[in-house]
């Protein structure tokens, strides 16, 4: 299990100010007539307080690697993009969710800072691509294998979360 900790004691500061959230229709697949237990209700806190844990704990491992935790996000959306490409700046700020200028704001600093390069696409010269430098990579690999450890720990949450979730919408399986 996570540690418990004071909520006071969790931080989860927000790192650019622009920033855009998908539009979410209500889930049509919950049993309306049917009331949530209390221990849906609990596993949906345990798991909210999971998150919020683990997040601080990621955004720390950041800093202690002089990072900001939106500059750890994308050397991560960087290196688990998928596809055959390399990640554009575009795709880059989709996965952050963020806009395309703070995306081109961050890649800078990233560059400047030898973490990441940016090249023309062979593909597409009017896109810009990005990859990992291997400074970059190294730190990416170091504060991963530690989130990963944190992740392990939490895994007893995450089971009850998704059996709640199978009991509130027993038709999606």
């Amino acid at each position: 299990m996570l540690e418990k900790r004071p909520a006071a004691s969790v931080s989860c500061a927000v790192q650019d100010p622009v920033v855009t959230t998908p539009a979410s229709p209500p889930s049509q697949n919950l049993i309306e007539d049917a009331p949530l237990t209390q221990e849906d209700y609990r596993a949906l806190g345990e798991f909210r307080r999971a998150i919020r844990q683990f997040l601080a704990f990621s955004e720390q491992g950041a800093r202690d690697h002089g990072l900001t935790a939106q500059q750890h996000q994308a050397l991560l959306a960087i290196k688990a993009h998928p596809g055959p490409d390399p990640i554009s700046i575009g795709d880059l700020a989709d996965s952050l969710l963020i806009k395309n200028h703070s995306a081109v704001e961050l890649v800078a600093r990233l560059v400047e800072r030898d973490l990441a390069a940016r090249r023309d696409s062979a593909a597409d010269r009017r896109r810009v691509v990005l990859e990992l430098r291997p400074r970059g990579a190294a730190i990416l690999e170091t504060i991963s294998r530690r989130n990963l450890g944190r992740l392990s720990q939490g895994a007893d949450i995450l089971a009850d979360i998704i059996e709640a979730a199978r009991r509130a919408a027993p038709n999606r399986r």
